[in-house]
């Protein structure tokens, strides 16, 4: 009985990353689509309303967590294959031996 509750522990774990990695950095990307459009203004909208500075800089913001997230699991994949890991014991992430 103990071997099912490990698998279903580690099976949780992998459908978390999966949506959080799978479908969450896609929608980030899609949220920010939407907001440059909120921030372009003009013919980006049906009411052709003015341009909207706040959803220009959301969507910078969606953006570079997006690709911060991105860079930063190429970094842990290249660590790895160098016998090194990833430690957030900083507030920024840094690679460390194994």
């Amino acid at each position: 009985m103990s071997n099912l509750g490990f698998a279903l522990e580690g099976a949780w774990k992998v459908l978390l990353a999966g949506l959080i990695l799978g479908a969450g950095l896609p929608a980030l990307f899609a949220v920010g689509i939407r907001s440059m459009a909120f921030g372009a203004g003009g013919d980006a909208e049906v009411d052709h309303a003015p341009p909207h500075p706040i959803g220009r800089l959301v969507a910078y913001v969606l953006f570079t967590v997006v690709v911060f997230v991105a860079l930063l699991g190429i970094t842990f994949i290249v660590a790895s294959g160098f016998g090194k890991t990833i430690s957030f014991d900083h507030i920024y992430p840094t690679i460390v031996d194994k």
